[in-house]
Formats: C-alpha cells, structure tokens, sequence
C-alpha cells in the first residue's frame, strides 16, 4: 500500500498585515507548520497535526486567536473554533467562549466526548469546566494592541471597517501518511462586534470542512460573506468537480468577491495531497511543509523555501 506523503498547511488570517507585525506573522506561521508537520512525521494523525498547528498559534499574541483575540463592543475576548475529521465527518465547534486558552482544544473534546457539533458560550464553558480545562482570567488573552484597537473603535469618528482588514483569523490543513484529511480554524471574530456574534470560523462548511474523498479547508476573511456562499464546502464541491487546488480556491473566492463583495484566504490540500494557500485580500500570512521543504509567504505572489532542516535551526536561533 503506497503511504501518503504528510502534507500541513497553515494560514494566520488574510487582511492588511501592518508591517511592524509582518516579521511576527511570518515567524508563528512557520513555528505553527513546523510543529504541526512534526506530528506528521511522528505518525500523528491529520487531526492531531491541525490542533497542535493551531495551539500554536492560539498562543502567538501576534494572531486573532487565544492570546491577541480582537474584543467585542464591551471589550470582553469572545472566541469561535472548529475542528473536524475527514475520515468520518466529525466535527467539533465552540463560539462565544470566554476565559480559555485554547479554543481548539476544547472544540476537539466537543468532536470526541460529545453527540454534538457545536457548543456555545454558557454551555462550552460549563463542558469546558467538566472536561477539568483550566480557566484563566479573561484579561489573559488580551493584548495592548487589542485594547488600543477597541478604545479606537469607540471613537464617534471611528471606521471599524478599516481595521477589520486586518483580521488574523488561525487556520490548519492536513493531509497524514494514512490519506486521513482534517481542518481546524480559530479566531477571536471582529473587533468591536455585537456580543454574542458568531461568524463563520464556528460554522461547519464556512470555516472549514474536511472530508476524505475530495480535501479539506479553512478560511479567513470577512465572515459573514464567507457565511453567505459557504465558501469552504463550496472549495471542495469545485475540486469535485476536477478543479485543482489553486483553481478551486480562486474560483470561490472570485464569486465570494462578484457575488456579496467579500474579500477573504484559504489553505487547501485535496486527497492527493496537492496544497493551495489563495487570497483575494492584500495580504495572508502562510506557511505549509511538503516533502521536507517549508513554503511560506505574506503577500501575493512571495514564496520562500527553504529545508525543514535548515528552518529548525534558525527556529532554534529565534528568527
């Protein structure tokens, strides 16, 4: 039986990424897929890989995720995860949750120790509290840049549309050496957004999807367009219907765009473990490894490569 080459791709939310947090950007994406792809190596599973991919950057102050989640309008941290498995169809999702570190971890123990597929604000808190996940302090996860940003938006001339471009939203795709598929995506939503708003990362389909016969996806980018043309199932039906990859991701993203105005990114792997990392925004940060070789990349067009090897040690050395 010919064994799947492992294959990870990770995204850090597509937007306007400022220039003093580029280098950052570009250092957890690469730290994320490093230590997804070791999982890989290890012979974790595609499931295993996303979660630890997206731990990783949940932890990144640098990302709309965990640590450095954008706040609401009354400057609490709320935060939407999904995780699913496409070997069966299994998924796990929270939204709204408060006072956690790792999102994605507790949507994953939604997929495995429950019937269900998405878990919300009080009750992901009370399921999160039975599976014994530590609580911590709500002002834990908040940066000053995402305080600064919130007071800003409350300004009576404030545009929160122009800072929403630079969303940051997380994401992984897997591919592992059994042909197993799985995607995970987690982000802190909108910055100033109604209490209690649930965009598209929590939503089977909009987030992320996964399944075994065709690839898997997560996306990021405005979400209530992305809500609007379901636009990770729709990547998948275009590489059902033979679109590669790349192919599959411009074509949804370009009708997203033409059909509601939305601008957004997506990582892909299909079953053959072909990867694709699109976006119609000006920037997404990105990074997948293959064969034992890193990509990774910001703005449109920029591709580094370099040697898993030789982006260990310079992970090692700090960037």
């Amino acid at each position: 039986l010919g064994r799947m080459k492992p294959v990870i791709v990770v995204h850090g939310g597509a937007g306007r990424i400022f220039k003093e947090r580029e280098e950052g950007c570009r250092a957890g994406v690469v730290r994320a897929a490093l230590r997804g792809y070791r999982v890989l190596k290890q012979g974790g599973t595609a499931v295993d890989a996303v979660e630890e991919a997206v731990r990783s950057m949940e932890d990144d102050p640098h990302f709309n995720a965990g640590c450095g989640s954008v706040l609401n309008e009354k400057g609490e941290v709320e935060m939407d995860a999904i995780i699913m498995d496409g070997k069966n169809l299994n998924s796990g999702a929270v939204s709204a949750v408060k006072c956690i570190a790792n999102p994605i971890k507790l949507a994953r123990l939604v997929m495995e120790k429950t019937k269900h597929m998405l878990l919300t604000d009080h009750g992901a808190h009370l399921f999160a509290q039975t599976m014994g996940i530590p609580e911590i302090p709500g002002e834990k996860l908040i940066t000053e840049r995402s305080r600064e940003r919130w007071k800003k938006n409350l300004e009576p001339d404030s545009n929160p549309e122009e800072f929403q471009k630079d969303l940051g939203t997380v994401g992984a795709v897997a591919i592992d050496s059994e042909g197993n598929v799985a995607c995970a995506t987690s982000t802190g939503g909108l910055s100033n957004k109604l209490i209690g708003r649930v965009g598209d990362t929590a939503c089977i389909g909009s987030g992320g999807y996964a399944d075994n016969h065709s690839g898997a996806t997560s996306t990021t980018g405005h979400g209530e367009s992305i809500m609007k043309v379901v636009l990770a199932r729709l990547i998948l039906y275009h590489m059902e219907q033979g679109m590669s990859p790349e192919v599959a991701a411009d074509t949804a993203l370009d009708y997203m765009k033409t059909r509601v105005g939305g601008l957004g990114g997506v990582i892909v792997v299909n079953k053959a473990g072909e990867w694709a990392a699109r976006f119609s925004t000006k920037q997404m940060s990105w990074a997948t490894v293959k064969d034992d070789n890193l990509h990774y990349g910001i703005y449109a067009g920029e591709e580094h490569l370099k040697s898993v090897d030789e982006a260990l040690v310079s992970e090692r050395e700090g960037f």
